[in-house]
């Protein structure tokens, strides 16, 4: 019962993050766009008014018209929307998942004694180091080198540092964590740096704004433009964090040599493909060439680690190619699996301590353990790539009885 009551907690845990995470990357593009879509408005009056920029949108049946302030308008309106609970509740439920499942069970998802071998404690200790100490050196990075405001060499020098800041954590976090655990470490203080930049910047630099409104006082338009730095920052990383996110489901992207350049390859390939999306808007608006070329450069790392992690083609032996039989595969299972899954411990519900269970269960090994290859967990109990293919062989013969 504990055990199925837990699979419940992750379900409606991860069902949460899930639908808390669309909305705040949906708000989060449409406002990246959004700014970069604006156009000097034409009317007199809307200038006047101090609007800097408008765009006409039509969606769902009506048409929009959305119009920005810069600084500030003239008087706040009655109601004014806060966009900052999609951010915060991302990052609650994303930390209480990473709890249950991470945290909770450091010893078998956080510690792979192959990798490094230490104390559970000390590793959930140095997770949380990891969420906390890259917020720091993010921040510290653009209060100190992106002071000159608005100075294009500036912010891409404080882009080349937060990439090679967070190049350096990938390295450190494959050296030190179980492949899936580290690749999701590295999302997790990603995304804590994004909620982080809504909590201390973003939001309270608007409160001082519409406080300095409501004192009759003039509004500092540094405000704005920190807020405006980060919000553009979390863009960035909102691809490389989703992939990093995804990983765990893909054995084969964490658990080779060189995971942490995989990971490095991976986030930057989003960033780039990203940086295209969001150049794309400004270039439309004045009618300069769209830079896709940011796109095809993300787009040749994806092929090239494609191509790179591609396994070596099998000996076309007659061993090879021989169908696995049911016994070849029971023995398989009984050195690698059964830990896990026999009829006392029944991991996710499955157990395998029969031939009968073997071939219920028989598509649901074949993508965890061949596909996936995110079974047995952290491979602890490792298991061979020759077995691997042996079990590939019997599920693609179709199941054979003997």
């Amino acid at each position: 019962m504990q055990t199925y009551l837990l699979d419940w907690a992750h379900l409606l845990l991860r069902w949460t993050h899930v639908i808390v995470a669309v909305a705040w990357i949906g708000s989060s593009f449409y406002f990246v766009f959004l700014d970069n879509s604006l156009t000097r408005p034409q009317d007199p009056a809307l200038r006047a008014k101090g609007v800097a920029g408008e765009l006409w949108a039509v969606h769902g049946g009506g048409f929009y018209h959305p119009q920005k302030y810069l600084v500030a308008p003239p008087t706040l309106p009655e109601r004014l929307h806060w966009f900052y609970w999609e951010s915060y509740s991302t990052w609650l439920s994303g930390f209480a998942l990473f709890t249950v499942l991470y945290l909770f069970n450091a010893g078998t998802f956080l510690v792979d004694r192959r990798v490094h071998d230490w104390s559970p404690a000390a590793a959930v200790a140095t997770a949380l180091v990891f969420l906390a100490l890259f917020w720091w050196v993010y921040d510290q990075i653009c209060r100190r080198v992106g002071e000159a405001r608005g100075a294009v060499g500036a912010q891409a020098t404080v882009g080349a540092l937060v990439l090679a800041v967070v190049v350096i954590a990938s390295w450190a976090a494959c050296q030190l964590f179980a492949g899936r655990a580290a690749f999701l470490i590295v999302g997790a203080m990603m995304a804590t740096a994004m909620s982080a930049n809504v909590a201390h910047w973003i939001i309270p630099g608007q409160r001082k704004v519409v406080a300095q409104l409501e004192a009759g006082q003039p509004v500092d338009a540094i405000h704005g433009q920190r807020g405006k730095q980060r919000s553009v920052h979390n863009t960035y990383f909102t691809l490389p964090v989703l992939v990093a996110m995804l990983s765990n489901h893909y054995g084969w992207l964490h658990e080779g040599r060189y995971n942490w350049l995989v990971l490095s390859a991976l986030m930057l390939a989003g960033a780039l493909i990203r940086h295209s999306f969001v150049a794309r808007h400004k270039a439309r608006v004045e009618g300069r060439r769209v830079p896709w070329e940011y796109a095809a450069a993300g787009s040749a790392l994806l092929v090239g680690l494609v191509v790179g992690m591609a396994p070596a083609p099998q000996a076309g032996t007659a061993a090879t190619a021989a169908t696995a039989t049911l016994a070849e595969v029971t023995a398989v299972i009984e050195r690698r699996c059964l830990a896990c899954h026999n009829a006392q411990v029944q991991n996710k519900g499955i157990a395998l301590h029969t031939p009968a269970l073997i071939r219920q269960h028989a598509q649901q090994m074949y993508q965890q353990v061949v596909v996936l290859r995110a079974m047995p967990l952290n491979n602890a109990t490792q298991i061979t790539p020759a077995e691997r293919e042996l079990v590939k062989r019997w599920f693609e013969a179709g199941v054979p009885a003997r």
